[in-house]
């Protein structure tokens, strides 16, 4: 009766539920992981000290920017050099713009410094003469826009939309280190601004968007064997009422 599992049409459906419910079990068990992932993060940090009230240490020792790094206390000194507005940043419920400086280092490249924030409005102050020395939170290049915008496409001239390395290398004659550092002290009355927490870590909504997602891909798989008996029960009737002479339903 189950002889129509060897015809080429059965064949090629075979194929595709044998392929498609493994498939579907490797991404739910790969969203799973990432959910998990995510709450080992959070417990990680909730047991972390406070990575603003550790030493400073070189900015050198703390690259590349990692979840353990991110946020820690880093100092740099050089001279300052381009400033940019970073417009449509959001401090205690105001809208205004970051303050960034590129502040040229020993090291060859240029540190992006957010000196502080301004409300719009507000002409942004000129940064200090001379060499600084900078302290202030490690932040890891932003991947996304704060608000959609373009990272400088669409935007006036000394403006960019985020913070990154491989953006601002696009409108600096540099290199610059693919890190930014958010300084403790405001200057030129500039508002200081907090450090962010790292991204793609902590039970936000992403980490539930991810156990969401397991569960969409273990009912695909469910979906797929489903419908699999669901065809050959249907065609093994069909099989038995030709046997019985009996015309299967249109």
């Amino acid at each position: 009766m189950y002889r129509f599992l060897l015809t080429p049409r059965w064949m090629g459906i075979n194929v595709f539920a044998l392929l498609a419910i493994p498939v579907c079990v490797f991404m739910g068990v790969w969203q799973l992981s990432r959910f998990e992932g995510r709450v080992d993060a959070q417990r990680a940090a909730d047991h972390r000290p406070d990575p603003a009230k550790e030493a400073a240490a070189p900015l050198g020792s703390l690259l590349p920017v990692t979840q353990q790094s991110s946020g820690r206390q880093a100092e740099a000194a050089g001279h300052y050099g381009d400033q940019f507005l970073v417009p449509d940043r959001r401090l205690d419920g105001r809208s205004g713009s970051y303050v960034l400086t590129m502040l040229h280092t020993d090291g060859g490249k240029a540190l992006p410094v957010v000196r502080g924030w301004l409300p719009h409005g507000r002409p942004a102050p000129a940064a200090p003469k001379g060499e600084v020395r900078v302290v202030g939170a490690l932040q890891p290049s932003e991947t996304t826009d704060t608000d959609g915008v373009i990272a400088s496409g669409g935007l006036p001239k000394g403006q960019v939309g985020m913070i990154s390395g491989a953006s601002l290398v696009n409108v600096v004659p540099y290199g610059v280190y693919d890190a930014w550092v958010t300084a403790n002290k405001g200057t030129g009355g500039l508002t200081p601004v907090p450090a962010a927490a790292p991204e793609n870590t902590g039970l936000d909504l992403k980490a539930f968007q991810n156990l969401g997602y397991t569960g969409e891909w273990f009912v695909f798989a469910g979906f797929v064997l489903y419908m699999w008996f669901r065809l050959v029960r249907r065609e093994a009737e069909a099989e038995r009422d030709r046997a019985l002479g009996i015309e299967p339903a249109v």
